[in-house]
């Protein structure tokens, strides 16, 4: 289970801000790289996104753990990561939140289970499921199915014709 994971933003404080509202839980500071945010979903598993500010990079330093390193770049830009996200909150109500952010938002049909693209400043993908969706999500992702699900799965399709053509 991954518990928290993080992501950059030009405004990490508005970015965590509306991840929380996705996720229904809340918003605070993260102080160990000032000017960082800790969306928190409030679940009984920990589970939440850190916002760092864009240009943060984690870079080894002994045993005192990782530390934060601000490059500052022009913009942002696409890239490969991204994270599926399931939430409380209805397919309805994650589509109006992130309208109101002026976020790209749009429901995508992966085959065995859809999930809501959200794309985080219109930068980063992150793949909401509510209940429904994760429901079907998790019922794919069975641990004495998926192995040999992910093994059969279709290479070929719109999303993979981009990949080979780029």
């Amino acid at each position: 289970m991954i518990h928290h994971l993080s992501i950059a933003a030009r405004d990490p404080k508005h970015s965590a801000e509306v991840l929380a509202e996705i996720m229904g839980g809340k918003v605070v500071p993260f102080p160990p790289n000032p000017g960082s945010f800790f969306a928190l979903q409030l679940d009984d598993h920990g589970s939440g996104v850190e916002v760092y500010p864009a240009g943060t990079e984690l870079q080894p330093a002994g045993e005192e753990g990782g530390s934060f390193v601000r490059k500052p770049r022009e913009g942002r830009g696409f890239g490969a990561t991204h994270f599926a996200l399931s939430v409380a909150t209805d397919a309805s109500k994650v589509k109006q939140i992130a309208k109101r952010a002026g976020w790209h938002c749009v429901t995508c049909n992966r085959g065995p289970f859809h999930v809501i693209e959200v794309w985080v400043e219109n930068d980063t993908m992150v793949e909401v499921l509510p209940p429904d969706f994760a429901a079907e999500y998790l019922a794919w992702t069975r641990p004495d199915t998926v192995v040999t699900r992910m093994g059969s799965a279709p290479t070929s399709g719109p999303r993979q014709a981009r990949a080979r053509s780029a």
